[in-house]
């Protein structure tokens, strides 16, 4: 009895794939009766088993010359599958247009691999239009596999809005009749989230039952990730509980979402109860459980209970990995606590951890800003001698470190070295160097650099354009600053404060104050991120004062205090040295830093009025008694700070 094409073409599929690798391909003449008996032997692969590796094209193409064989539908497939996983979408469609003319038998899944290669491919418009094809053009049936393909491709490429437009369409239209299951759901509900539709998602959740769908764990943990990002964290917490009464259980990333959103708001009491919670469940902690408490705990300023938790998740058989021991390093770091960050990073290559690039820059900048630049230097030299080849964020760490340290001729040697190595230089290297040789007094070196960008087709970013600002300024070379300020304009990028205030800073000293107020005024204008500091305000309050001005320096003083910003001990100098010289006859000044605290106890700013008492009493001028008791009794307010005078009192008078 002859085989039927399909079977020869499986068989050849695997025999001819086999042979291409071992370069022996020759003529093989299926009707010798030897061949035949082997291939009888063989067993046909059923549709369970794992598909045959693909074969190339010219294997296609010689097929119909080996004996009587016939190309059959398997082969088509084979070459969809090569090509899908190639990226080759030119010979896909030749291949698809080759089965059209040939009356070919598509199968979904032929088309489900190109969906997927679609999406390797960013390209989601693609994918939309071969599945409206399906139908009509290559007369394959769409089930609801291909249709979650499609649309997981357009929800990974972030496009949301595409995403709920096309499940309305699929879904809303019956002719299809394509019923969404629970992966369909999932990626719809994960769409309105990132879209910032939760309480859209919220519905098409409570839609499910309806449907005879049924969450599962995925379900969930997308819509309280949804809830927690909108700070809905009560109703993700009563989604666990509902979760749990369905007989859904909950897995470690449910607990890790609602644990992050907890911790993300300082509240570790609730997090350490999620913690017992997920016990309770039989849900074992993993890395990222802890990690996220670490984390917790680093942004509330709890190293220690950070580095204890650290031992806790080593004694639980959980490994910490370059997260943990970065979010650590990086907490110490921020706490002007880098040597104990060193010894963080000494036991976690004792645990057999090697640091990343991350890690050392953090260490690097963070001794430099400390002061501690022999230590710098030392754990440069160590991390080099350890095979660790810094990148381009290490270099920068270091340029910027040497230069805070007033090296800036070493941190060119180092900007070159790395050139050498073939970092290529990024702005922020380009920043700090620029920055380095203006505070030493060699603003044409800082030049040179600011047009060797160009040169090197380094795009100039809001910094750089800060740092030249700054730097021209300083100088007094006021008209070239406004030169670069025009240009960061017309290049569209918003000045930042720092460039604001420099360039008031520059004006003012040019004695152009009305024009330092008037750019002044423009940045109240502007987003919060741009608004006066307490430098921007002393910058103008200085010049103001100078020129004798003191009503107009005293106006805005009170629209500084009006828009939230405390004085600090710049401003009371300004305000001191005015009042004690300009002024016929002279004053001290007690009186007017005294009404100063006085009126931020009034709005409640305890930590600008105490800071203002440091410098009176640094001065010599005391406050008030009863300006005096009110900073007290503000600064005494917390439970647990009276409740220790009270002790003291009782312990006096008993």
């Amino acid at each position: 009895m002859p085989k039927c094409p399909t079977h020869y073409s499986k068989l050849l599929t695997s025999s001819i794939h086999q042979r291409l690798k071992n370069h022996t391909l020759f003529p093989i003449d299926l009707s010798s009766p030897s061949l035949q008996c082997h291939l009888s032997s063989l067993s046909v692969p059923s549709d369970n088993d794992e598909p045959e590796p693909p074969i190339s094209d010219e294997i296609f193409r010689k097929g119909p010359n080996f004996g009587s064989y016939k190309s059959g539908d398997s082969t088509f497939y084979s070459l969809i599958e090569n090509y899908a996983s190639l990226g080759d979408f030119g010979s896909l469609e030749k291949v698809l247009d080759r089965m059209k003319r040939e009356r070919r038998v598509f199968i979904e899944r032929s088309f489900i691999a190109v969906f997927r290669a679609f999406g390797k491919a960013h390209l989601p418009n693609k994918a939309v239009d071969l599945f409206h094809r399906m139908v009509d053009e290559f007369q394959c049936r769409r089930t609801v596999k291909s249709f979650n393909s499609v649309l997981n491709v357009i929800v990974q490429e972030g496009h949301y809005a595409h995403a709920l437009e096309f499940y309305d369409h699929v879904v809303g239209d019956r002719n299809m009749n394509i019923l969404p299951n629970v992966l369909s759901y999932n990626l719809i509900i994960k769409a309105m989230c990132r879209f910032g539709l939760v309480d859209k998602a919220v519905e098409k959740f409570r839609e499910m039952p309806v449907r005879d769908c049924a969450p599962d764990v995925f379900t969930y943990c997308t819509l309280m990730d949804g809830l927690c990002k909108v700070n809905r964290i009560d109703e993700a917490v009563f989604l666990l509980d509902e979760m749990q009464i369905e007989g859904c259980s909950p897995s470690p990333a449910t607990f890790n979402v609602l644990i992050d959103a907890v911790c993300k708001k300082g509240d570790l009491g609730r997090a350490a109860k999620l913690v017992d919670n997920m016990f309770l469940k039989g849900c074992i902690p993993n890395e990222v459980t802890y990690n996220t408490l670490i984390h917790g705990l680093c942004l509330q300023g709890k190293l220690e209970k950070a580095v204890s938790l650290l031992d806790r998740m080593v004694l639980n058989k959980c490994v910490p990995n370059d997260v943990t021991y970065g979010t650590i390093i990086n907490g110490l770091v921020k706490q002007g606590r880098s040597l104990d960050g060193a010894r963080v990073l000494i036991s976690m290559e004792e645990r057999g951890r090697r640091a990343n690039e991350y890690i050392y820059s953090v260490l690097v900048s963070g001794l430099f800003k400390e002061g501690k630049s022999e230590e710098a230097m030392k754990l440069w030299k160590e991390m080099m001698e350890k095979g660790c080849k810094p990148n381009t964020v290490v270099y920068s760490a270091l340029i910027d470190g040497l230069c805070l340290d007033g090296k800036p001729d070493e941190a060119k040697e180092v900007f070159c070295e790395m050139v050498h190595n073939g970092c290529m230089p990024n702005s922020y290297a380009y920043s700090s160097l620029m920055k380095g040789f203006f505070q030493a007094g060699q603003g044409y070196k800082a030049i040179l650099l600011w047009k060797e960008m160009t040169d090197n087709n380094v795009i100039r970013n809001e910094v750089c354009y800060s740092v030249i600002i700054h730097g021209f300024c300083k100088d007094g070379k006021v008209k070239e600053a406004l030169m670069v300020w025009k240009q960061m304009l017309a290049r569209g990028y918003k000045p930042d404060v720092v460039a604001y205030s420099s360039m008031i800073h520059g004006l003012c000293n040019d004695g152009l104050v009305e024009q330092g107020l008037k750019l002044f005024n423009e940045m109240l204008s502007q987003e919060p991120e741009c608004q006066p500091d307490v430098i921007t305000y002393n910058i103008l309050l200085n010049a103001l004062c100078k020129q004798r001005n003191i009503s107009r320096a005293v106006d805005l003083l009170n629209s500084m205090l009006d828009r939230g910003c405390d004085p600090d001990l710049v401003t009371c100098d300004i305000f001191l040295t005015t009042l004690g010289e300009k002024l016929d006859p002279p004053q001290d000044g007690r009186e007017f830093l005294n009404g100063l605290v006085v009126r931020l106890i009034k709005r409640q700013r305890i930590v600008g009025a105490s800071r203002i008492v440091e410098v009176m009493l640094k001065k010599f001028l005391p406050p008030t008694a009863s300006t005096w008791t009110r900073v007290v009794q503000e600064l005494c307010k917390p439970k647990k700070v009276r409740a220790a005078i009270d002790k003291c009192w009782s312990s006096l008078y008993c």
